[in-house]
């Protein structure tokens, strides 16, 4: 029987969700405290893969086990128990077998915050930068994100992947609160490196560095050279993961 498990870290101290070799890594983190509540390994499969230092405020990952577990309540909470603070258990529960954390997403929703004054509470949980961008620049060219599927200019190079293709579903800027700006973006799939690169050529377009029509240009291209600086991972949060059968 399959099991999904929903989850939140702070990346801070993380090479990512996926294991890998000489990195720390949250699944690492998991399979380990798992191990020692169910006496065996089990691999856990993520929703996805998150750069070093991204957090999530929302992730899924699932396993499958022969027996039922007899109480997931107990074991959220003894899992807490085992794991260390910056990673948190909120649910664990059975699904249908076929029900796949990766490929069974039908969306997924992330933010980047951007503490625009010095602030002791945000510094590695956000990006800082003192200089306020034009919003209404950056909204215009956020909206010509959703005319577009092909996001090569935006995706790490030499990266192994099938297409290049993603459809935006949303992509804007607001005030969060004063000083704190957030940018929230979804899509049915996304590219390695994708979001903090969008970022980074949105802001040079909130700094007069770049006008619609260029930013038109770098779309266009499929070249990541045209296209900004990737802005740091600490301000990049994966938000939302849905799925066709959980609410």
């Amino acid at each position: 029987m399959r099991y999904f498990i929903e989850l939140a870290y702070n990346g801070k101290n993380y090479h990512g969700w996926q294991i890998q070799d000489n990195a720390h890594s949250v699944q690492e983190e998991l399979q380990n405290r798992m191990k020692i509540l169910l006496k065996d390994d089990y691999e856990l499969v993520g929703c996805g893969r998150t750069d070093t230092g991204v957090h999530a405020s929302q992730f899924f990952a699932h396993f499958d086990i022969e027996q039922q577990l007899s109480n997931t309540e107990r074991f959220v909470y003894q899992l807490n128990a085992l794991l260390p603070d910056d990673i948190s258990i909120y649910k664990v529960f059975e699904v249908e077998p076929d029900l796949h954390a990766r490929f069974s997403a039908i969306e997924r929703e992330y933010e980047y915050l951007i503490s625009t004054r010095p602030t002791p509470f945000l510094n590695e949980l956000s990006w800082t930068w003192f200089r306020v961008p034009d919003i209404d620049k950056m909204n215009a060219a956020a909206a010509l994100l959703l005319n577009y599927s092909d996001f090569e200019c935006f995706s790490k190079v030499h990266t192994q992947v099938n297409t290049f293709r993603c459809e935006v579903r949303k992509a804007e800027w607001k005030w969060k609160e004063e000083g704190l700006l957030s940018f929230t973006i979804s899509a049915d799939r996304f590219l390695r490196n994708m979001v903090r690169a969008i970022v980074g050529t949105l802001m040079e377009v909130g700094q007069g560095k770049m006008d619609l029509a260029d930013f038109k240009k770098v779309l266009e291209s499929k070249n990541r050279s045209a296209a900004g600086q990737s802005v740091p991972a600490r301000g990049l949060y994966l938000r939302r993961i849905s799925y066709p059968v959980i609410q």
